[in-house]
């Protein structure tokens, strides 16, 4: 599977924190029923390889994740347990290589000319842009794009079903990152009813 063109086609990265590994298989169920078999785990709770290690082997039509990769050891972590992509809050030259030695699709994050120099010398064509809205939002998009044609983005962070379209009319935008239809809150409450639904009309959304 080409795991750049799946999540290009889905345009939705749905940014997932689960506290408890019991939740990942509802959660996935979730997702798959709203039209989003996707999902970016962050590795920022102890119940991240676990839950990735569910998804995988209960969903093998779910193309998971692992987010806020912050070193190799995370890494070799999430990919052992299913990860089909690795995704980070900035750029780290030993998690690109290990995930390149792999052949696991990375994308670090970014927000400067710096950094997609760096991205470019890996030979990476794909970056996070992280913290989206924070940094500029499209209109660093567009000036980054000027200097590196060659370059896509995967913005993150801030991004809600207001301001969605607007990225993804953007052709340098492979798809866009959220969580507002994954709240930790909803996860926690166990409302994944409410998940399923929110997630239907974030895919009807982007796809109108």
């Amino acid at each position: 599977m080409d795991v750049n063109k799946r999540i290009e086609e889905l345009k939705i990265v749905p940014v997932v924190v689960l506290q408890d590994a019991d939740d990942a298989l509802p959660l996935a169920e979730a997702l798959i029923k709203g039209g989003l078999p996707l999902a970016e785990v962050t590795f920022r709770t102890e119940a991240a390889e676990e839950s990735i290690r569910r998804i995988s082997g209960r969903f093998p039509e779910m193309l998971v994740g692992a987010g806020t990769v912050s070193s190799v050891e995370q890494a070799v972590r999430a990919v052992d347990a299913g990860a089909e992509f690795l995704v980070s809050a900035g750029f780290q030259t030993d998690i690109i290589e290990f995930a390149q030695k792999k052949g696991v699709p990375v994308f670090p994050g970014v927000c400067t000319p710096t950094e997609l120099m760096l991205l470019a010398k890996h030979g990476l064509q794909v970056a996070k842009f992280f913290p989206a809205e924070q940094y500029g939002g499209l209109k660093t998009i567009r000036a980054l794009s000027g200097p590196f044609p060659q370059m896509r983005f995967m913005p993150t962070g801030g991004i809600n079903a207001g301001n969605i379209k607007a990225y993804l009319e953007e052709p340098k935008v492979i798809a866009c990152g959220g969580s507002w239809m994954v709240k930790d809150s909803l996860i926690r409450e166990k409302k994944f009813d409410e998940i399923r639904r929110l997630t239907a009309e974030a895919v009807a959304l982007v796809r109108d």
